[in-house]
């Protein structure tokens, strides 16, 4: 059998282990991951812990976009921008697997518009040098009927065509996870810290952390302790000064998913002036239509965070306004919520608007080193800072990052059709599954072609421990479509309590959960669940 590379039980006996960690990393969303690869690739001995599953927050729940920010580029943040769009270039090199270059269609019902839009999307192109992956042209209004059906009609004078990255983010994180393991690190997810460990002096030395299965209790002593929380940073902060001013400012981005049949074509629909002065995006994803986002700020956060219904309609009103057939409540086949952690500023501010994109370090004076703020398309240089700063405050033998050239595990230089795209190498190993075993190539839904050698390979090779981890963030189908996700729970529960060694009250329990969490992805609750298995 081929030898994981994410080993629960391995990592949880390293970290018994009494050893000094070089680093210690908090948070298994995309900073910390990022983090984790950049630091174990240089060599230093490195522990990530998340306290539920990789990418359960923010780093699972975005717009699957990889790019510059084309509306940060109309508010002036030339450099953001700039980086961003190198950034997006490597992960196309390194994970090719999961990142491709998506076209996107602004329409345009105006001359001025037109040229306005064009202008801007010159730039942008330039601004990315090399790592361009298209040319951003003018499309006539045939065309830009053609390239997207459902678009509407009445004044258009055709549209801008330009081109960004699209990629699948928890996919992403799993292999973010899977090459810091390959280069040595340890990684652990439902593990909480509880607490920092200080030396005499009041430098931060260690944590303590409980592993959420078993109620074990650890103490890792460390060098440096890096604290990638996203929207939760103030809570690990708290552990170290009881009183202090509040990093993040949460922003909830809200995005509803229908049928890509409202939208057609392969062509992403680009609203750039919203009633907000937003943007709004319909993309295709897994053969469905995302659109969003919403930007809204909070004042509290979660690991479920709640779709407002001023959102959704705000969403469904928009897009309402440029397509012929446009999605209603009832036809909403998931809803899911995000919280951007955005760094805040020193002024009191109702509006995300003007708080930053980009990311932050600091260090406190116990030698925490908190990192905040960016968004996936940019974790890598996050990281490349973040480790730099690490070795710096800890005085670590200066190594350099390496990550610009290190392939994310999956990468392949060969493509691979249908939903099996996204595992990359991977492929071929859990295709063999169902080979030795007949049954694990039975699909776990009639929609969708997920089987059930999947579901194993996740137990084994991807930390998968429960079947939200399955069905969420290893496959994708609680974002794409609830009510399939529900009917696909039974079967997952059994496969995975089979491979974890559990009861059928485990079982019980799983799929309650998992319905309960389903329940929240529609927008009429659980009622719309029931009714759509009884049809």
């Amino acid at each position: 059998m081929q030898t994981p590379l994410l080993d629960r039980n391995a990592s949880l006996q390293h970290a018994s282990t009494k050893v000094q960690w070089d680093l210690v990393v908090i948070g298994g969303g995309a900073t910390g991951l990022g983090v984790a690869v950049d630091a174990a690739t240089r060599g230093y001995k490195t522990i990530l812990l998340e306290q539920h599953d990789f990418a359960k927050g923010t780093s699972s729940r975005s717009t699957k976009l990889v790019h510059g920010g084309v509306r940060y580029l109309a508010m002036g943040d030339i450099k953001l921008v700039y980086d961003a769009l190198r950034e997006r270039g490597i992960i196309f090199r390194n994970a090719s697997h999961l990142a491709h270059a998506q076209p996107f269609i602004i329409p345009c019902y105006s001359v001025f518009s037109k040229w306005k839009y064009l202008i801007g999307l010159k730039i942008y192109d330039w601004l990315a040098g090399r790592y361009r992956i298209g040319k951003s042209t003018f499309v006539s209004q045939k065309e830009t009927h053609a390239s997207l059906p459902g678009i509407r009609t009445e004044h258009l004078k055709g549209g801008i065509r330009y081109f960004d990255g699209q990629f699948d983010d928890a996919r992403l994180a799993i292999n973010l996870a899977q090459t810091a393991t390959q280069h040595g690190a340890s990684v652990l997810n439902y593990c909480k810290v509880t607490a920092l460990c200080k030396d005499g002096s009041g430098k931060v030395n260690g944590v303590r952390f409980t592993d959420q299965e078993t109620g074990k209790e650890f103490q890792l002593q460390a060098k440096t302790v890096i604290n990638a929380t996203g929207v939760f940073v103030d809570e690990i902060l708290q552990l170290d000064i009881d009183q202090h001013r509040p990093l993040v400012r949460p922003s909830q981005g809200t995005h509803v998913v229908v049928d890509r049949a409202f939208l057609g074509g392969r062509d992403a629909l680009m609203i750039p002036e919203t009633s907000d002065g937003r943007v709004l995006f319909g993309v295709p994803w897994h053969n469905h239509l995302l659109l969003g986002t919403t930007d809204t700020p909070i004042e509290s956060h979660s690991l479920e965070p709640r779709p407002l219904e001023t959102e959704i309609d705000f969403i469904l009103k928009t897009a309402a306004a440029y397509l012929t057939n446009p999605p209603r409540k009832k036809d909403i086949l998931s809803i899911f919520a995000g919280l951007r952690p955005l760094a805040a500023p020193n002024k009191e501010n109702g509006s995300t608007k003007e708080i930053s994109r980009d990311h932050k370090l600091i260090i406190s004076s116990s030698g925490l080193i908190t990192i905040t703020g960016g968004k996936w398309t940019t974790y890598r240089k996050m990281a490349e800072d973040t480790v730099d700063k690490a070795a710096e405050t800890a005085a670590l033998e200066t190594k350099q990052c390496r990550t610009r050239d290190i392939k994310i595990h999956g990468h392949s230089a060969h493509g691979t059709p249908g939903h099996w795209a996204v595992y990359g190498s991977d492929a071929e190993a859990i295709q063999a599954l169902a080979y030795e075993d007949p049954a694990l190539s039975e699909k776990l839904h009639i929609r969708f072609d997920h089987t059930a050698a999947e579901v194993v390979w996740a137990v084994r090779h991807e930390m998968a421990r429960t079947v939200e981890d399955v069905l969420a963030r290893r496959f994708r189908i609680l974002f794409l479509d609830a009510a399939a996700s529900t009917e696909m729970a039974p079967q997952v529960a059994t496969l995975m309590a089979r491979e974890l060694q559990k009861d059928e009250s485990w079982v019980r329990q799983q799929i309650e959960h998992f319905r309960s969490l389903a329940s929240r992805y529609l927008p009429n609750g659980e009622t719309a669940i029931v009714n759509e298995r009884t049809n």
